[in-house]
């Protein structure tokens, strides 16, 4: 059976194993990384630069005779004046040969099959030019963005020696920064372009510019662009690396024939469509799944009573196995979820339990009470609730209020610092709330007088609310204060929002927080100062939610810490999933290099 039937045959586990990127590479730029396809690619050109993508053909004329024509070529360069001549390079020693070649191939330093390598020239930009510079952001996987270029200015010109201006066939090298990436300039004489000292150009000789793309494109060689890995080929740090135009020079490359490397070449490019058209299709299928969860989840908060929900969720429940099979998705349940919750669709309404209107007029003497015993300031009056203000019908005994309706007291944490083994009172910052419980894992401490540690220590039921954040999906996120936490402090970024006794369930309050009504009142109006988010406290307080009988609130509360379990479990479930598939797309490979593929 040949390499491609091994690749073909397997398509469904290169599809199917998908994850959330974590990092830009070549293929797909959307949030989902399709790691099988991308294994793929790697797998492709690893077989073709070892001579196992497709068949030797015995009648090629051999690399070495490849090489003395280089040479001549070469020499003949020199003598016209074209090229200067280059030092001599040591061999190559067994311990630089990465693997083992094929017959008729040879291992060569790239200086020996190139008439030109050298970074590109800092240039003096212009808005305006006859010639643009190929930058880092030029280089892409996939060719080259030309919108990104800028112009040299046309005085500077003067400075540049002819080589420098590229011509059709560089291979363009990006060497600092986020170095690696690389690709063939295809241009025609009227594109006017250099390269700046972040690109290294490499000019090859004969036009065997596409298997050197394939061989530094290729696993082996990318792995070693960082600092601190085996025979790495760049000096620095992770964030800033530096590939020296000596490393380049010197860079050990396997050569086959001339007429192997067409067909390598061919077949590479061949494959890496059929990757493009896999890529597509898969991406394709994401997005109508995604579309197809969105308008089924739909069905459920737009029920028109408990029956037809009852009957939707019956009829989608039966079908989690092939709807909910993505994070996307189980997010988007845990939002139907909580939508359903606020809507006063989750569970049934007891006309027993007391109605909403008289839980506020409690809420309120409770709160005059405070007010009049001094414990609390009055709270400003905010404007009422107009119909237009409410996005949709509530269940009978329910009701519309404003936030301050609810809470007794809302202040904002110490500005003091706090340090890691400082000591004082604990204090919860932003990354001890953002998950949606307090996590006192990464914990600070700052001394506090005794008014302070009065007026900021936390209580049970407590709920701390980010204010301010660079994301938009972080600010007014929020979490419930627990019996661990009671007598901790917060810091500025966040509000404590204390509620009146025994007439919310803070956990409530919470999830309807999270929810995409309050979501949408949070993000659309949030203010920005130097790229912070912010909500401050007048905005909180203005927030609309609905009030509920407080039975209703436990038994809604229950019932969302059962369905967000299911969810937590179908989300380790699809964790596990994705873990045999990645496996599975790892196994194709074993497989491939214990019949020595690769």
């Amino acid at each position: 059976m040949g390499v491609e039937n091994l690749i073909t045959d397997h398509l469904d586990i290169w599809t199917a194993a998908i994850k959330t990127k974590s990092a830009a590479g070549r293929g797909s730029s959307k949030k989902l990384e399709l790691v099988g396809i991308k294994k793929l690619r790697e797998l492709i050109l690893e077989l073709a630069v070892r001579g196992k993508l497709v068949p030797q053909d015995p009648s090629d004329e051999p690399a070495s005779a490849l090489l003395k024509k280089i040479e001549t070529e070469k020499i003949k360069l020199v003598k016209e004046g074209k090229i200067k001549k280059q030092k001599p390079l040591p061999s190559i020693t067994e311990e630089e040969k990465p693997f083992e070649l094929p017959e008729g191939w040879k291992w060569v330093r790239l200086q020996d099959i190139c008439e030109y390598i050298q970074r590109g020239k800092g240039p003096k930009y212009s808005e305006f030019g006859i010639v643009k510079v190929i930058s880092q952001k030029c280089v892409q996987w996939n060719g080259f963005d030309l919108n990104a270029a800028r112009y040299v200015d046309d005085q500077s010109l003067t400075q540049y020696q002819d080589e420098r201006f590229l011509k059709d066939n560089d291979l363009l090298w990006n060497s600092t920064g986020t170095a690696g990436r690389i690709n063939i300039l295809r241009k025609d004489d009227s594109d006017k372009l250099v390269a700046d000292s972040h690109v290294t150009v490499i000019r090859a000789i004969l036009k065997n510019a596409g298997f050197i793309s394939s061989y530094v494109s290729s696993s082996g060689i990318q792995k070693r662009i960082a600092p601190g890995v085996e025979n790495s080929l760049v000096s620095g740090t992770t964030n800033q690396v530096e590939l020296n135009t000596s490393v380049v020079i010197n860079l050990p490359v396997p050569i086959p024939p001339i007429n192997e490397q067409h067909r390598i070449v061919a077949k590479v490019d061949e494959l890496m469509a059929l990757c493009d058209q896999l890529e597509a299709q898969t991406e394709a299928s994401i997005d109508a799944h995604k579309t197809l969860v969105e308008v089924l989840l739909a069905t459920l908060t737009e029920a028109k009573d408990a029956d037809e929900l009852n009957d939707n969720w019956q009829t989608i429940s039966q079908h989690f196995d092939v709807l909910i099979t993505t994070q996307a998705a189980i997010s988007q349940l845990k939002q139907t979820i909580l939508q359903l919750a606020v809507m006063g669709k989750l569970v049934k309404q007891d006309p027993n339990n007391e109605p909403a209107s008289k839980l506020l007029e409690r809420i309120a003497t409770e709160k005059q009470q405070l007010i009049k015993d001094g414990k609390i300031k009055k709270q400003k009056p905010l404007p009422p609730i107009s119909d237009e203000d409410k996005p949709f019908e509530l269940p009978v005994g329910w009701g519309w209020c404003r936030f301050y309706e609810l809470f007794c007291n809302l202040k904002y944490g110490t500005s003091k610092k706090s340090e890691y083994k400082g000591t004082g009172t604990p204090i919860l910052r932003i990354p001890n709330v953002v998950k949606g419980f307090i996590d006192s894992e990464d914990l600070k401490f700052t001394p506090l007088t005794a008014v302070e540690v009065n007026d900021l220590s936390l209580k049970k039921d407590d709920i701390l609310i980010i204010r301010s954040n660079g994301s938009t999906s972080i600010v007014g996120s929020s979490a419930v204060v627990d019996d661990a936490h009671v007598g901790f402090a917060y810091a500025g970024y966040l509000v404590r929002v204390r509620l009146p006794k025994n007439f919310n369930n803070s956990k409530f309050i919470h999830l309807v927080l999270k929810s995409v009504l309050i979501r949408s009142q949070i993000e659309n109006p949030l203010r920005t100062t130097s790229g912070v988010k912010n909500i401050n406290s007048t905005e909180i307080s203005r927030l609309i939610l609905p009030i509920i009988p407080l039975e209703e609130q436990n038994r809604i509360v229950a019932k969302v810490d059962e369905l967000m379990a299911l969810c937590d479990s179908l989300k380790a479930n699809l964790k596990d999933a994705q873990i045999i598939q990645t496996q599975l797309t790892d196994a194709v490979v074993k497989n491939l290099k214990r019949d020595r593929f690769i």
